[in-house]
């Protein structure tokens, strides 16, 4: 494995790289984007997400609160947000239910206060933020980085995913192009089609309809970041086409395609 450079969270680099470009990497249990940003509108996501300032603190609104400023935000699976980074960089880490649950993060935020479901903090204790975003090698490391840190916290942090529930996750993942019906994926883990709907959504967070266009989404990300465009990559995740993907990046990350991926590193 590469080596991972020394993390320094709160100290920004003396001379900031010319041309960043953002990184988005899609892995098995634990994806991630670091990247300038502004304001993202109000939306959310299937998986548990920590959002990190990598240089200071930003402006953010959860669906059950009003506008705060904090360094780190932890949001749970289904729960929507917004914020405001005002063109300053970002971290954000998309945690699979097979990995962890939020709680898993929970003890990485520093004086956490909690609110509607959502942690705040003023810093994050999460190796390899700032590194990620300013080194242009970092896809070569940062995954390992990454599930190195969850991987330790998570057998502390919750029970285990009901194997049932395990199974359908992997088998989205396995095929996260295919439209894998509730009722298909219901029957590979041997319940009924009611059953699985209701163990599944109380498991993972969101309901598995939500669940698998997560995936798909997932799916086309790594499309581009392989060196696709946008066409072609909505097609590979079986969008119908490259609008219904854009208005579907909207809906899952309260941005454009144009301001979430472009010119990606990975």
């Amino acid at each position: 494995m590469p080596e991972i450079p020394e993390l320094q969270l709160n100290k920004r680099a003396a001379t900031q790289p010319s041309g960043q470009r953002p990184l988005w990497l899609v892995g098995d249990g634990v994806s991630t984007f670091a990247g300038v940003l502004n304001r993202n509108q109000l939306h959310s996501h299937s998986v548990p997400v920590l959002l990190t300032g990598i240089y200071g603190s930003f402006r953010f609104r959860s669906e059950f609160g009003s506008w705060l400023t904090c360094r780190t935000a932890l949001v749970p699976a289904g729960v929507a947000y917004e914020f405001d980074m005002r063109g300053e960089p970002l971290s954000v880490i998309y945690l699979e239910p097979t990995l962890a649950g939020a709680g898993a993060l929970a003890p990485l935020i520093e004086n956490a206060i909690e609110s509607g479901g959502t942690l705040y903090g003023a810093s994050a204790h999460v190796p390899a933020l700032r590194s990620m975003f300013e080194d242009q090698s970092s896809a070569a490391w940062v995954e390992a980085a990454l599930l190195d840190f969850v991987q330790f916290a998570a057998p502390r942090a919750r029970r285990r995913l009901d194997p049932r529930v395990t199974r359908a996750v992997q088998i989205l993942s396995d095929n996260r192009a295919e439209n894998i019906s509730a009722h298909a994926a219901a029957k590979a883990v041997g319940l009924s089609a009611s059953r699985f709907q209701h163990v599944f959504t109380d498991e993972v967070g969101v309901p598995y309809r939500r669940y698998r266009a997560w995936q798909r989404m997932l799916h086309a990300i790594r499309e581009i970041v392989s060196g696709a465009n946008l066409t072609t990559a909505a097609h590979a995740a079986g969008f119908a086409d490259q609008a219904h993907f854009g208005r579907e990046f909207r809906r899952t990350f309260g941005a454009p395609p144009s301001i979430g991926i472009a010119n990606v590193r990975g």
